[in-house]
């Protein structure tokens, strides 16, 4: 078979059982990741491979790479941003263009008299530990869009993190985990000069050349490491809990194949509940398995005290609202009162991993008065 003969579609069988397993199943660190794909989906790790390249080739797949979670390296937030609407577009771009720090960048919109529907753009956010503060960073982003205010949202405990598009097609509405979600903490961990070394080294996007049955030896090399020093300090820091997924990540909106996009819609979901009762509710909105986020992070009086958010895409609005309509559903049946919940939808967005090193930070903060600005 030739590259040109190579099916890229998601929805092809072969492809559909790599791409539910290679989104998300793959945890911690996995010295031959790609075997522990093919192990998992029943296919041979030289079609797993192949696949994988050719859907990435035809932009199906956007990237391969081990993730992080961030989360304990850095300072972290999702950041809600208002600006003028001519403003918008051009912020959007700014964001992608001139911070490495900066992640998800979406476009959102909502009801008008939801709280909160002025805040239209929102990012993530991963500022270095010891390089500045989260106020500080978005005070030099300020500047430079024209926003007029912003909302930082920490995550106080992280519920669900795992997209999964493929798996979670066709879910029914209140589909759940037979057990509440645990919440995951924030708490901060400390790395030596050789871990920050191999795990700024990790989180590169594995290049074409690098998509081998044995990925971690030309990284291992580039380091002038043993591959097996390498891998050593990598299960150590999976250890430390600062390691995701290996990851294939989709190009989830954009229709890449000839039979559409992998999801098409999706809604950021806010839910204010009684003080006190954050991890309760949260726990229970994060069994859902449609979520693909769900954190618990504190809106304050602009998002009407909103302090459990959460994502969930689908190729049809309505299936979006149906699974919120689950959840709502279900939290009145744990007698978790809802004093108030949103939808913000998301519009337009762009994905990119969030740079963490202190040094880059350092440079980018010392080159930021030079930015352009709107």
């Amino acid at each position: 078979m030739t590259s040109a003969d190579i099916p890229t579609s998601p929805n092809d069988p072969i492809n559909t059982a790599i791409l539910t397993v290679a989104e998300d199943k793959i945890t911690g660190f996995r010295r031959m990741p790609f075997h522990a794909i093919a192990d998992e989906c029943g296919q041979s790790v030289e079609t797993v491979i192949e696949r994988l390249k050719a859907m990435q080739e035809a932009g199906v797949v956007r990237r391969v790479r081990q993730t992080l979670l961030a989360t304990k390296l850095a300072q972290g937030a999702l950041v809600a941003w208002a600006l003028p609407k001519e403003n918008l577009e051009a912020a959007f771009q700014w964001c992608i263009e001139n911070d490495p720090f900066t992640g998800h960048v979406v476009t959102r919109t909502t009801d008008d008299n939801v709280p909160g529907a002025e805040y239209q753009l929102w990012t993530t956010l991963k500022v270095p530990m010891g390089s500045n503060t989260l106020e500080g960073h978005c005070d030099i982003i300020k500047k430079h869009i024209g926003a007029f205010d912003y909302v930082l949202l920490p995550a106080e405990g992280v519920f669900a993190l795992s997209v999964g598009h493929m798996r979670r097609r066709g879910l029914k509405p209140g589909d759940k985990t037979p057990e509440p979600a645990t919440m995951q903490g924030t708490a901060k961990v400390s790395l030596s000069d050789e871990e920050w070394k191999v795990l700024l080294c990790l989180k590169e996007q594995l290049t074409f050349e690098e998509m081998v049955e044995d990925p971690w030896q030309m990284r291992a090399d580039a380091l002038g490491m043993s591959k097996d020093h390498f891998c050593t300090i990598a299960e150590g820091l999976d250890q430390k809990r600062v390691i995701g997924r290996f990851a294939t990540f989709l190009e989830h909106v954009k229709a890449k194949a000839h039979d559409g996009p992998v999801t098409k819609h999706n809604g950021l979901f806010h839910w204010t509940v009684p003080q006190g009762m954050e991890k309760q509710a949260g726990s229970e909105c994060g069994r859902h398995i449609c979520m693909t986020h769900c954190y618990w992070r504190s809106g304050g009086t602009p998002f009407g005290g909103a302090q459990i958010m959460g994502v969930v895409h689908g190729l049809e609005r309505q299936s979006v609202l149906d699974h919120k309509a689950a959840i709502d559903q279900h939290l009145a049946a744990m007698n978790i009162p809802v004093l108030h919940t949103a939808v913000f939808w998301g519009t337009k967005s762009e994905i990119k991993p969030s740079e963490i090193s202190p040094e880059v930070y350092k440079e980018w903060l010392e080159s930021s008065q030079n930015l352009p600005s709107l």
